[in-house]
C-alpha cells in the first residue's frame, strides 16, 4: 500500500513514520509512506499558501492553488489510482470501520490542512474522503494524519506479527449480534466492543490478582469470558457502541 500525506510540515510526521510499527513496515516495504511539503508547489517569490477569507473573519486560508498542484504533482509519482482523503473537523468520524474501508484502497492522498481551513473550492474541485478524528479542535492536520496513517498501516497484511492481533483490538471486536444494513446512516449501530481486560506476569501485584479463568487452559471458557467482559466493559463506558435494545 502507498500512502502520500501532503502537508505544510513534513518534519512533523516523518519520525513518526519511521518509528515503531509504521517503520518496520515500511523497511519490510508491506507499506510505501512519503510526505510532501505544499508548499514546494506554491507559486510565487514567497511561496505563499494562505490569503486572509472572503467576507473577512479572523484567520487565513488555506489557498485553491498549492492544494491542487500538490494533489496532481504527487498523484504522477505513482501508478496506482489514489484516494484522496481530507482531514477536517467537517468530515465523517473517523472509526474502525472507517479505517476498513481505507486500508482497502491501494493507495491514499491524505490532504493536512493548517490554519483556519480550506478554501471550500478544494473540497468540490478534488472530491476527497472527508475525515475527522474527533470533536475538537487542533492547530493543524499533522496529528490526525498520524493517527489515520497508524490506524490504516497496522491492518495492512504482514504488518503486524500476530495476524489476529488487530481483531482483538477495541472497536474491532464483535459484540456477537448482526448488524442491520442501515449501520452507517446510525452510528449507534456499530456492533463492536472495547477490548476486554489483558493481564500479564506477576499473577499477584499489590494485592490484585490475575482471573483464576485466565489461569485455567481452558480456552474455549476463556475465550467466553473474554467477550463477556468485552460486552460488560462496553455497556458500561461506551454504550453508544452496542445496539440500543442492548444499551438500555
Amino acid at each position: 500500500m502507498r500512502i502520500d500525506v501532503l502537508t505544510l510540515f513534513p518534519e512533523v510526521c516523518e519520525p513518526y513514520f519511521s518509528a515503531s510499527i509504521l517503520g518496520r513496515a515500511r523497511q519490510a516495504g508491506l507499506a510505501t509512506i512519503e510526505c510532501h511539503n505544499i508548499r514546494d508547489y506554491a507559486e510565487g517569490r514567497h511561496n505563499t499558501v494562505d490569503d486572509r477569507p472572503f467576507g473577512g473573519g479572523t484567520g487565513m486560508v488555506m489557498m485553491c492553488q498549492p492544494v491542487f498542484d500538490a494533489v496532481e504533482a504527487v498523484e504522477r509519482l505513482a501508478e496506482e489510482e489514489s484516494t484522496r482523503v481530507l482531514l477536517t473537523p467537517q468530515g465523517e468520524r473517523l472509526t474502525q470501520a472507517v479505517v476498513g474501508r481505507l486500508a482497502q484502497r491501494p493507495r491514499l492522498l491524505v490532504i493536512a490542512g493548517h490554519y483556519e481551513g480550506f478554501d471550500e473550492r478544494i473540497r468540490l474541485g478534488l472530491s476527497p474522503v472527508e475525515v475527522s478524528i474527533g470533536d475538537y479542535v487542533l492547530s493543524g492536520g499533522e496529528a490526525a494524519a498520524m493517527v489515520l496513517v497508524d490506524a490504516v498501516v497496522r491492518l495492512i497484511p504482514g504488518v503486524l506479527g500476530n495476524p489476529d492481533a488487530a481483531a482483538d483490538d477495541s472497536f474491532s471486536i464483535s459484540s456477537g449480534w448482526s448488524a442491520p444494513n442501515n449501520t452507517e446512516d446510525d452510528p449507534t449501530l456499530t456492533g463492536v466492543c472495547l477490548e476486554y481486560p489483558q493481564y500479564t506476569r506477576p499473577r499477584v501485584f499489590r494485592g490484585m490478582e490475575v482471573p483464576e479463568i485466565l489461569l485455567s487452559g481452558d480456552h474455549a471458557k476463556i475465550k467466553a469470558w473474554r467477550a463477556e467482559q468485552a460486552r460488560l466493559r462496553t455497556a458500561c463506558r461506551r454504550p453508544d457502541l452496542l445496539p440500543r435494545e442492548k444499551a438500555e
